[in-house]
């Protein structure tokens, strides 16, 4: 079973900072991570391949600095690892990103399965595993808490919904988004980081993936932020403090008079 994983860096920090004319992440001065709900999506591939053989290919678009999550990637238990990068492709949406993975996609080997995390944590949308499983126009399984089975020709899977689980069959090739519960990342080894430091990783730029330059980078997206804003906490307060029974009994009757004035009691 050949697999391939998209993933993505993202900035490690939480103070993620925008910038107010294009619209984009800052990411320079910014410590970067593998996604950490691609770790599932990871981990779920090695897991398949440990039981029913063949490769795990982790894939990845972005500056050259993003062959560090493909390497962590190997480490892990990948085997293999490709970066997608070219200057072209700076301030993609995800429109843009998918339709660029989709073409790295297709020139890799034939592949069996790709699994994606469910969603990255910078732009939490949700939308690229989808979009390159329609512009593949493969199956798609969404959310997938679980693998049950998995036959030469299709596999059974689990779907976190709000009333619960829902049980799909799907036919092979497919794209599946993983879900937290499905699996829990193991750690490097050793022996993995070796191999990571040892792997030659190839690079795809756009005049490799024989991509139309009109729907690459900021340019090419459909989609962008027009505006951004930082949300001000307006609300005023009465600080009470209570340092003496006396201060105490006053802080209760304000406290009650609060309440009523709300309509709370």
């Amino acid at each position: 079973m050949n697999i391939v994983v998209p993933i993505k860096q993202v900035p490690e920090t939480s103070n993620v900072k925008m910038d107010p004319v294009t619209g984009t992440i800052i990411r320079d001065g910014v410590e970067s991570i593998i996604n950490p709900l691609d770790l599932y999506a990871i981990e779920t591939a090695i897991q398949l391949k440990e039981t029913y053989g063949g490769k795990v290919t982790a894939l990845t678009m972005g500056p050259p600095a993003a062959e560090k999550a493909l390497r962590e990637a190997i480490a892990m238990g990948c085997d293999e690892g490709v970066l997608v990068s070219d200057r072209k492709f700076s301030g993609a949406d995800t429109w843009s990103t998918a339709y660029v993975l989709v073409h790295a996609v297709k020139k890799l080997d034939d592949f069996d399965l790709i699994i994606a995390g469910e969603r990255a944590t910078d732009g939490d949308t949700g939308q690229v595993g989808p979009a390159m499983a329609s512009a593949l126009d493969i199956p798609l399984a969404s959310y997938i808490s679980r693998i049950d089975s998995v036959r030469a020709d299709g596999m059974t899977v689990e779907r976190l919904v709000e009333e619960g689980y829902e049980t799909l069959e799907i036919d092979l090739p497919a794209l599946l988004t993983v879900v937290k519960e499905i699996s829990y990342p193991r750690l490097p080894t050793l022996r993995g980081k070796q191999k990571a430091r040892n792997t030659e990783l190839p690079v795809l730029t756009a005049e490799d993936l024989e991509v139309e330059e009109v729907y690459l980078g900021l340019k090419g997206s459909p989609t962008r932020v027009v505006k951004i804003e930082t949300p001000k906490v307006t609300r005023g307060g009465t600080i009470l403090k209570a340092v003496d029974e006396e201060s105490m009994n006053d802080a209760i009757e304000e406290l009650v008079e609060f309440l009523k004035t709300r309509e709370m009691i």
